[in-house]
């Protein structure tokens, strides 16, 4: 998993999130992803699926969360001060934003190895 250190509002700085941003009006969410993550990390990325979740921000916006796959380039902050590729055994190593941390579950489910069947070993 990807994951991006904010900067900015003061009450958020140095915590982490997953990146992407706003849904421009006339924009679909899938499209607006992929411009934002070109915008604030410089690579493109190709979307594979969204999580079931959705969590409210105040009472006009909502946060969902998509899985992708990078296209082209590597990702460089440029509206956040890190980025860190985390692995599921990780995930408590950075202090999450409280919108993001519903997401956890279901990415641990979605990136967890398969259970090894014994039976026919």
């Amino acid at each position: 998993m990807l994951a991006a250190r904010r900067t900015f509002p003061a009450q958020a700085a140095g915590r982490w999130e997953f990146p992407g941003g706003k849904v421009e009006p006339g924009e679909s969410p899938g499209v607006a992803l992929v411009r934002e993550i070109t915008e604030e990390l410089g690579c493109l990325i190709e979307l594979t699926g969204w999580l079931t979740a959705e969590v409210m921000i105040g009472t006009t916006h909502s946060l969902t969360v998509a899985t992708a796959r990078i296209v082209t380039g590597d990702p460089e902050p440029t509206e956040h001060d890190a980025v860190r590729w985390l692995g599921v055994e990780q995930l408590d190593e950075v202090d999450w934003l409280d919108a993001d941390r519903p997401f956890l579950a279901e990415l641990v489910e979605l990136l967890a190895p398969a259970p090894t069947d014994r039976r026919n070993s």
